[in-house]
């Protein structure tokens, strides 16, 4: 009986020594935001920056380092990019241009599952991982013929810390079941995705 008191003073009276919080919600984007985004979408600036992110994500392809800073994920079974937070961007562009890409997923056909929101406590910092999940969209199985994956699922997170954007990441995983066709490139997921009148 002594451990068991023992431990519950120590959490009421230690809270240096309490777990790290974590939380996780599910949300909704506000009309107000969406309203905001499909005015943003017309605009030069919108044209712009998805033309940054996608001529720096060539570059890192061929190995140069420019900003803001693209990173590439590659596997066998998930590849993606994140692209940094710094200059020209701001907070209330960084995250139109995260609600921008999610708009021009469900665009080549995706439907969204879920959309949720994750606070972590780590080394005295609060971060944020704002989250969108994508699937394919779901098909009755023809006898004979495989089922279309398009570009695998794809998933795509906005991170700040301490209420600062960090990084936008993308990443898209591939089934390797047999019930499935090949995923498409990512090449190619990239390209429509970012190429403003791309009609894939």
């Amino acid at each position: 009986m002594g451990s068991f008191f023992d431990d519950l003073f120590k959490s009421i009276f230690k809270p240096s020594e309490k777990s790290p919080v974590k939380v996780k919600e599910n949300f909704v984007i506000k009309k107000s935001e969406l309203s905001d985004l499909a005015e943003w979408l017309e605009s030069e600036e919108y044209v712009n920056f998805l033309a940054l992110i996608y001529k720096n994500y060539h570059f890192k392809r061929a190995g140069i380092d420019v900003h803001p800073q693209v990173h590439i994920l590659d596997s066998p079974y998930a590849n993606g990019f994140a692209v940094t937070y710094a200059e020209p961007f701001d907070q209330i562009s960084f995250s139109r241009i995260f609600l921008a890409l999610s708009q021009r997923i469900l665009a080549l056909g995706y439907e969204q599952v879920s959309l949720d929101r994750k606070f972590e406590e780590i080394n005295d910092q609060v971060k944020m991982t704002e989250k969108f999940y994508f699937k394919p969209p779901l098909q009755i199985p023809i006898e004979g013929e495989l089922i279309s994956q398009l570009y695998g699922n794809v998933t795509l997170e906005k991170v700040s810390v301490d209420n600062k954007p960090s990084f936008i990441k993308l990443l898209a995983s591939v089934y390797s079941d047999r019930l499935y066709q090949e995923a498409k490139p990512f090449d190619q997921l990239m390209d429509r995705i970012f190429e403003k009148n791309s009609d894939g």
